[in-house]
């Protein structure tokens, strides 16, 4: 017979690429999750993972016991799900993995909408950049993430989550004040080919949807400047150091000195929002009420 936990293993060290890292992400060393993958492979009777490089890979028969873990744990969720309906009260505390836009924009007034229904569920929110949020679900150190897509983000029918649409945004320009493409109603991003640029870190969401827009504009982007905080990166616009893609939604309130704000005309770069959910925890009678907070909240955004 084979036991869940370790086919959970199996798909931590898919999903990280190294025991250490899946080891660490369970919080257990890595010699008891080779050993329990040693157990899993007697199990079965076929070698699961190969060396390579530094890290490991699925064999071709751990790949298909990977599609039948994704299948078994996601029904466990359902189990679980169902049973804590069974059970009555609606109590308990929900962990969602957040970034701080998202947090404001929809989480926060989702507590709000929840408290007086729903009482009894605690949400605690954990900050987390938009491509941070998902490992913490599929590792099941939160319950739910609001994230970001990008490049390489799990597509809407990967086995392992449950993904729900929430809201879209452009990101807007910001130029210097003195920019001479400032006094123009809206802005080309290919006529910002040959300006240096401020932006996310790569591996940033963000980094993402500036460099694919520029990219469609026929360029790539000289990034000079890089910071993740975008209240930096409009800081040093205002300075005259280069241009900027910033999502319209963390511009609200931020001190604009120095800098012009311009829609980008054409193909707009887009920020697409989601909820994600480990597969089979869609219902989950503490995990449902939230998304559909947060699904209420998404839906009264301002249009734009």
């Amino acid at each position: 017979m084979i036991d869940s936990r370790r086919l959970r293993l199996l798909r931590a060290v898919a999903d990280h690429r190294t025991v250490t890292a899946a080891a660490a992400a369970l919080y257990l060393t890595p010699s008891a999750v080779s050993q329990q993958l040693a157990v899993l492979e007697q199990e079965t009777g076929h070698a699961l993972l190969t060396r390579s490089g530094r890290g490991v890979r699925l064999t071709a028969s751990g790949e298909i016991l990977l599609t039948h873990a994704h299948a078994v744990l996601a029904q466990l969720e359902r189990a679980e799900a169902e049973l804590a309906a069974y059970a009555g009260g609606v109590a308990g505390e929900v962990t969602v993995a957040a970034f701080a836009t998202g947090i404001a924009e929809v989480l926060a007034p989702a507590l709000q909408r929840l408290a007086g229904p729903h009482p009894g569920i605690r949400v605690r929110v954990r900050d987390a950049e938009g491509d941070e949020s998902l490992p913490l679900v599929l590792d099941g150190r939160a319950d739910l993430a609001v994230a970001v897509e990008y490049r390489g983000a799990p597509s809407e029918d990967d086995l392992r989550l449950s993904l729900v649409p929430l809201y879209a945004e452009p990101f807007d320009a910001v130029l210097p004040a003195a920019h001479p493409l400032g006094l123009g109603a809206d802005v080309a991003l290919a006529e910002l080919a040959d300006s240096d640029w401020i932006g996310p870190y790569p591996g940033n969401p963000c980094h993402d949807v500036m460099q694919l827009a520029c990219e469609r504009a026929g360029f790539q982007p000289r990034l000079v400047h890089s910071s993740d905080d975008f209240r930096a990166v409009v800081a040093l616009a205002g300075a005259g150091a280069g241009v900027a893609l910033v999502p319209r939604s963390a511009l609200r309130g931020m001190e604009l000195k120095g800098t012009v704000v311009r829609p980008v005309s054409g193909p707009a770069a887009t920020r697409r929002v989601f909820a994600a959910v480990r597969r089979g925890a869609e219902d989950h009678p503490l995990i449902r009420p939230v998304l559909n907070a947060l699904a209420q909240e998404a839906q009264d955004l301002p249009r734009v």
